[in-house]
């Protein structure tokens, strides 16, 4: 059966790479979706993409859809329109992330980075779990500062992915965007910078994802990630880090992430973690190894 891949933010840097990767790897039945949320940006990625196809090369088919992870009925209509013409998706890469600059105080950027990378991702999975089929891949791109052991142990209990459910994460990130905007976040023990627990709050909708489908489906071998890409130079990295000498290209890191995304069924794989270069990464301390 043709394979059926999402690619969420793809109209630029990671997502572009991802594509690019999937098209190449992917049969010339297989579809992927190029998701951007300007529909204009999605079709000038798309010319940009035909112009690094080699003579003679062959490639699965790439399709624009307009997606905006912050608009419910943006995401409903993509959702549709996979459904009609597919039935089903066997792999996803939420990947659509807002940004957040020096040149604004964290009040003034953190609730729409927060509606964008979180809340945005959540509702993207929500309707899209019900098309995954058997043996989907699912990642959801995080980083390395998504470790719970980067938040203070007092705000553990707020992203206890063995309790909490994936409306209660949501919660609790409304609770850390009150707490920036209102003046409490360092009195509280949040981390100043807004990437920290935004990526806490990805890597934990991705283990309760996984953890709830696991007790729903449980022979359906889907596996749900979150994935650390590791640096990459692109414009939204290079405002943070002095040295981007050691900086991966897109294409660079794309590649652990689509092997990951294409790992045939039946091979031993992580499945709610945080991978990075395919390896697991702990949630909250060595022993744990990310389980």
């Amino acid at each position: 059966m043709p394979l059926t891949a999402v690619v969420t933010g793809a109209n630029q840097g990671l997502g572009f790479a991802l594509v690019k990767a999937l098209a190449e790897r992917l049969a010339p039945e297989d579809t992927v979706y190029l998701c951007a949320r300007s529909e204009e940006r999605g079709r000038a990625a798309l010319a940009d993409l035909a112009k690094t196809e080699e003579p003679g090369e062959t490639r699965a088919r790439v399709e624009v859809a307009q997606l905006d992870v912050t608009d419910a009925a943006s995401i409903a209509a993509c959702a549709a329109m996979l459904a009609a013409r597919h039935g089903g998706v066997d792999i996803v890469a939420s990947n659509a992330a807002a940004r957040i600059g020096k040149d604004k105080p964290p009040a003034a950027q953190v609730r729409g980075f927060v509606a964008t990378n979180n809340h945005g991702s959540r509702q993207l999975y929500g309707a899209l779990e019900p098309l995954l089929n058997d043996n989907a891949r699912y990642v959801m791109v995080a980083s390395s500062f998504g470790q719970l052991r980067n938040l203070p142990p007092p705000l553990h209990p707020l992203f206890d992915t063995d309790r909490l459910s994936l409306d209660d994460i949501e919660a609790s990130m409304d609770r850390y965007v009150d707490a920036v905007e209102g003046g409490r976040a360092a009195t509280e023990g949040w981390p100043e910078w807004i990437n920290i627990p935004s990526k806490i709050g990805q890597v934990a909708t991705a283990r309760i994802a996984a953890r709830d489908l696991a007790r729903a489906r449980p022979d359906s071998g889907i596996a749900i990630n979150a994935v650390c890409p590791g640096l990459i130079d692109t414009a939204a990295s290079r405002p943070w880090f002095d040295d981007m000498s050691q900086a991966q290209t897109p294409d660079q890191a794309a590649a652990p992430v689509v092997d990951l995304l294409l790992a045939p069924p039946g091979t031993p794989q992580p499945t709610g973690q945080l991978v990075r270069f395919g390896k697991v990464m702990p949630w909250l301390d060595e022993a744990e190894n990310g389980g």
